[in-house]
């Protein structure tokens, strides 16, 4: 996997660090992209200014992702595959409810519907161009229902993304894979669910390469990673 290069939203910390780490050890050249530049500095210096590059753009902001999409084939000649990671939560919302006010929602489904949407689109040229390869993070949550989760439903949005792009890249070369992760000890976590079984960054960042891994033959569609012990 020498030289390929791969974009990683959602950089500075969890799944997107895990990720852009065992990438560069694999071979990648890594685009780091993160609201502020500055977040994702010191991973783009750990990692080696020649082979990493930092990047501020919000993935829910059409124009800031084109962007940094752009700068990343601008100073690496490629693209080679782009993983859209980038997610937040609102904590529980429940829908029937007066408080809290719904519309501290709206971040939440334009990062995780729209950012997805947005860096898939902005990659997508690119990556016909190399024949690569677009990853997307859903959720267990966006294969079983959540009660009072609105942050489920946005999950169950990019599960139906992933499908319809696939369809969409037939013929290119483009390979699609929806990376789910049961519960993960990230940022997104309650107090309460990080007294249950767990998943480490790590673990899911495994299952991005082994799908990076995979000959330009075999396009794997979906992987769930739940921790042992979780049973929805």
């Amino acid at each position: 996997m020498d030289d390929r290069v791969l974009l990683v939203t959602g950089a500075s910390r969890g799944l997107g660090a895990a990720t852009a780490r065992l990438a560069a050890a694999s071979g990648f050249k890594v685009a780091l992209v993160a609201r502020k530049a500055e977040s994702v500095t010191p991973l783009a210096a750990e990692l080696g200014e020649d082979r990493a590059l930092a990047l501020g753009a919000d993935v829910g902001d059409w124009p800031s992702i084109a962007a940094a999409v752009d700068e990343t084939v601008a100073r690496f000649g490629r693209l080679d595959a782009a993983f859209a990671n980038a997610g937040i939560g609102v904590g529980t919302s429940f829908f029937g409810d007066d408080d809290p006010d719904p519309r501290a929602w709206e971040p939440m489904v334009r990062t995780n519907v729209l950012g997805a949407a947005y860096t898939a689109r902005a990659a997508l040229p690119a990556l016909r161009e190399s024949a690569g390869h677009l990853l997307i993070t859903g959720s267990v949550a966006g294969r079983y229902i959540r009660n009072a989760s609105l942050y489920s439903v946005t999950k169950w949005a990019v599960t139906g993304m992933a499908g319809a792009i696939r369809e969409e890249a037939v013929g290119t070369g483009v390979r699609i894979t929806l990376i789910n992760p049961g519960m993960t000890d990230t940022a997104i976590l309650s107090d309460e669910q990080r007294t249950k079984p767990t998943l480490h960054p790590d673990d899911i960042a495994r299952a991005v390469l082994y799908a990076l891994s995979q000959p330009p033959s075999v396009d794997v569609n979906e992987i769930m990673v739940r921790p042992t012990g979780q049973v929805l």
